[in-house]
């Protein structure tokens, strides 16, 4: 029985296109809060977002809901490979554009043709959602898929308009629980420290140099407890459940006030082909 997925949507956004990869069962929803409450109240099996671009770094809202709002787990990970293409429609000449829609992290993916162009740029909530609310004006085009193009009807004027190729984005399933050991995972975790203090953050990366275990990824967000105040967040190879990494999890809980495990889950084929 396959499970039903929330994505961000509508129709024809990166996410959804990520969210195909698990499943033909899927429920767009309009932002990432509604889709960790779809998944929080059981009205969906499992939930896609984006957690980080190869671009523009880390997807914020996506960090600090996770860090802050919901005890949910990222039970696998997607890394797709993302090319932008400017959208308009039909018979609109790329010299009559003046105006952009997209999500802002698309925005901000392709600005510097965005600045030779001299489009005027407009956020919207997702790129499917550019897609449609450009249709039927004439000086407006989207940045979006290959699928938002067709299912709106709209010609591509320009294609792979990001800033750098490759361009890749990191999405996780956000699930009830996290996943089994495969032999070949990752783990996510969040912590704070109790003080700010030369060497504090060292400690507990430390652990891991001496354990021989690979960081793969590091990233600070405000606490939302004041200036200066931090959460960190750590991927970082091995699975929760295996020995060496319970006991440095269990190192990291006795040196800090706080410390939350996202989850464990299987490595993307991605990152074993580099």
């Amino acid at each position: 029985m396959l499970d039903v997925i929330a994505y961000l949507g509508p129709e024809g956004t990166f996410t959804e296109e990520a969210a195909h990869r698990l499943s033909k069962k899927l429920i767009p929803f309009d932002s990432i809060i509604d889709i960790l409450d779809a998944v929080k109240n059981g009205k969906v099996d499992k939930g896609v977002v984006p957690i980080e671009n190869s671009i523009e770094g880390p997807v914020g809202a996506t960090l600090d809901l996770l860090a802050h709002e919901y005890d949910l787990c990222i039970e696998r990970e997607i890394v797709l490979k993302v090319d932008h293409y400017l959208l308009a429609n039909k018979g609109v000449r790329l010299e009559e554009l003046t105006d952009v829609y997209s999500h802002p992290q698309s925005l901000a993916q392709c600005h510097k043709f965005i600045e030779k162009m001299g489009l005027r740029a407009h956020s919207t909530s997702s790129t499917a959602a550019a897609a449609k609310i450009i249709k039927g004006k004439s000086g407006a085009c989207a940045i979006g898929t290959l699928r938002a193009a067709r299912l709106y009807d709209l010609e591509i004027v320009a294609e792979t308009i990001q800033d750098y190729t490759p361009n890749m984005t990191r999405f996780i399933v956000i699930a009830l629980h996290d996943h089994e050991f495969t032999g070949s995972d990752k783990t996510s975790i969040l912590f704070t420290l109790a003080e700010d203090r030369p060497g504090g953050l060292y400690e507990i990366l430390g652990l891991f140099a001496y354990a021989n275990v690979n960081l793969t990824k590091i990233e600070s967000r405000p606490s939302k407890m004041g200036l200066g105040r931090y959460i960190f967040f750590l991927d970082f190879e091995g699975h929760r459940k295996e020995k060496n990494i319970s006991i440095i999890l269990k190192e990291i809980k006795d040196r800090t006030p706080f410390m939350k495990i996202l989850g464990s889950y299987p490595m993307d084929e991605w990152y074993k082909k580099r």
